[in-house]
């Protein structure tokens, strides 16, 4: 029988042929891509020619076309549209992969191969992207166990295996602790809260097949719920709720997979000749090493904590008036700290969401890339993976560039947060291939009929997806290795964070703020006060943010903790964390770090690259025009097209001239005169 999943995909834009397989194709597809691959890279190996750049390195880039085409599929699907089938597979092919990587990099012929090429890179005439291709793969090779002999060896397997199968254990106990938790809501419950979370909440009712209105662990429905229900008690149920996840005690208990995998981790590093997990981590890093993390959060953490402090005693005298006796607590934040901004800027949540309808926040997205980089966008009626879930075409001058898939809406099925994928990588190698790229949130579902409304968050987030989409549709490399999103983790949050500033060009708001109901324009003073209020409440912002990067900076540093929560809690009291905050992401839930390897170690990298893209945007201030053509095109040219061709400082400066201070930073987040 065929497989649609291994088939030449011919179809318009060569897409996945989503109507055409079933989660039963997956199973025996990905078994015969990862067959396939292996032949591949033996017979790399076992080439009796002398080793060439070609007949090497830019066949291990082929080398796994197939088994990155399915799985491009499967792990977009496991993430955004999970059901058990999806789920059980997921948990059976995490070990297998991380045993064919093991198998890849510790294959001593292949290597053999790539080193003759290293030690021999100066005679072979590479040019600069070749070059860089190269000293990449060694170094992956290297830093995946190449080095290694023996027991060492085989040690390190078991460990990558072991990793892989606890994150996604991880990530599925976290999504079956949302899916499990609602908090029903009575008619005297829901009549106090601003019209569009009643509707917000009936829609997540109707889509959990339950009577009435629920509010969910989704932060977009959570988070407003905290900061317009009066009722302490329900605010506290649900805070309660949302921070418990993965901590719940039996099955879906997230402790002790954080445990053994802080364990493993150290254990990997050591093996591969480093003090701790962090230390191996960060090498490749633009920080390269854990002190120069920690001098950067420190030094931002001082100015941000006396914020958070003096701002934290204001909201808990508006708590005392209320006539509640005690400190603030954490479920308190969102509420009062939302009727102080009422009261100082005049602004109201209700009253600005009705603008920010989210498909003129899209539009506006797409406005904005096409002023900057002459992209247009084109919707395309075509079967996706899901009936939410949107696509439209990218181009520019009449040249197929992309196609972009929109997944906004939450639901059961897809693990919370927002991210951006890619179902295939832009590249040259073998031909003109262009990227599917994907974003996907969680914002709420609007009950049908109604226009889908968005937070002033949840706007800066769908911008801020859509700077990393941009990454990867304007990728412009020969190697897929290197291309789009494949750069520094402390580098990959420069082109995102750098697309949110556009959110906040008056012109922006001005065009594509408009009113969900009257079609007007938001009005100029309510723009003003919006925009005046843009960097209020930073103080709580950047302290939940930090409190959560130096955790995982503690975690991977030096011996692994026993027991991560209590060291946790020491983190934290050495900190001095405010009663009133707690992390934005307690070690239970901290996907970023425990679902995968990714933002281990690495959580610090958005603060990183907040140096950075503060500091970039600061150029186009500087030029008078948010849409500078020539600051564009050197944007473009040095940072979203250019993958990782070259060194990420190296890139930036090209960009900019020279590499940032912190000072942008904390202008940025109002915090310099915390200082």
């Amino acid at each position: 029988m065929t497989n649609p999943l291994l088939e030449d995909w011919t179809g318009d834009f060569a897409l996945p042929p989503f109507g055409a397989f079933t989660d039963d194709h997956f199973a025996p597809a990905i078994d015969a891509a990862l067959a396939e691959a292996r032949e591949h890279v033996v017979a790399i190996a076992d080439n009796p020619e002398p080793a060439t750049f070609a007949n090497t390195v830019e066949a291990l880039e082929l080398a796994d076309e197939t088994l990155g085409k399915v799985l491009g599929v499967f792990f977009n699907l496991a993430g955004a549209d999970a059901n058990p089938a999806r789920e059980a597979l997921q948990r059976e092919v995490s070990p297998k992969l991380a045993a064919f990587s093991s198998d890849v990099s510790m294959n001593a012929g292949l290597f053999a191969r790539i080193e003759a090429l290293w030690q021999d890179r100066d005679a072979l005439e590479l040019d600069a992207e070749q070059a860089r291709v190269l000293l990449l793969t060694r170094r992956r090779f290297v830093r995946a166990g190449a080095l290694l002999e023996g027991d060492g060896r085989e040690r390190l397997r078991a460990i990558m295996a072991r990793l892989a199968a606890l994150g996604t254990e991880f990530m599925q106990n976290l999504l079956a602790d949302e899916r499990e938790w609602a908090m029903n809501l009575s008619e005297s419950d829901i009549s106090c809260l601003p019209g569009f979370l009643q509707d917000a909440a009936r829609a997540a009712g109707e889509d959990r097949g339950a009577p009435g209105s629920v509010i969910t662990t989704s932060r977009s429905l959570i988070t407003p719920f905290l900061a317009f229900s009066p009722d302490r008690a329900l605010r506290k149920k649900a805070y309660e709720a949302y921070s418990a996840r993965g901590a719940k005690g039996g099955e879906t208990d997230n402790r002790a997979i954080a445990a053994e995998t802080l364990k493993l981790r150290a254990e990997r590093a050591r093996l591969l000749g480093h003090a701790d997990f962090a230390s191996f981590k960060l090498e490749p890093e633009m920080a390269g090493e854990p002190e120069a993390v920690e001098a950067l959060l420190k030094r931002v953490w001082a100015p941000a904590r006396a914020a958070a402090t003096r701002d934290a005693a204001l909201l808990e005298a508006r708590l005392h008036a209320d006539g509640y006796d005690g400190p603030l607590e954490p479920w308190d934040w969102h509420y009062y700290s939302g009727a102080r901004r009422r009261d100082e800027h005049d602004l109201d949540e209700a009253e600005v969401k009705p603008y920010l309808q989210i498909d003129r926040m899209i539009e506006a997205a797409f406005d904005t890339a096409h002023r900057l980089f002459g992209l247009d966008f084109r919707p395309l009626d075509i079967t996706l993976y899901h009936p939410d879930a949107r696509a439209w075409e990218v181009t520019r001058e009449g040249r197929h560039m992309a196609v972009f898939i929109g997944d906004y809406f939450a639901r059961g099925s897809k693990r919370s947060g927002a991210w951006c994928s890619t179902m295939r990588s832009q590249k040259t190698l073998g031909g003109d291939i262009r990227p599917v790229v994907v974003n996907v949130c969680n914002f709420v579902k609007p009950a049908p009929g109604t226009p889908a409304l968005l937070g002033w968050d949840d706007a800066r987030t769908l911008f801020h997806e859509f700077g990393h989409a941009l990454h990867n549709i304007l990728s412009d490399v020969t190697y897929g290795s290197i291309s789009g999103t494949s750069v520094a983790r402390d580098f990959v949050e420069l082109p995102s964070q750098l697309f949110e500033h556009w959110l906040e060009v008056a012109q922006v708001l001005d065009r594509f703020a408009t009113h969900a109901e009257t079609g007007a324009a938001l009005p100029e003073d309510l723009r003003d006060k919006l925009l005046g209020a843009a960097r209020y409440d930073m103080g709580f912002q950047t302290v939940e943010y930090l409190a959560s990067a130096l955790v995982d900076l503690a975690f991977h540093r030096g011996a692994p903790p026993a027991d991560p929560m209590q060291r946790q809690a020491e983190v934290l009291e050495e900190i001095g964390l405010p009663r009133a905050i707690r992390m934005r992401h307690a070690t239970p839930h901290f996907a970023h770090v425990f679902a995968g390897d990714g933002y281990s170690a690495g959580y610090y990298s958005y603060m990183w690259s907040e140096v950075m893209d503060a500091d970039a945007f600061a150029a186009f201030e500087e030029a008078g025009d948010a849409f500078d053509p020539d600051l564009a095109a050197r944007l473009e040219t040095h940072v979203l097209s250019a993958g990782s061709r070259q060194d990420a400082a190296e890139a930036y400066t090209a960009f900019r001239g020279a590499l940032p201070g912190v000072e942008a930073l904390l202008a940025g987040r109002g915090l310099l005169d915390e200082v």
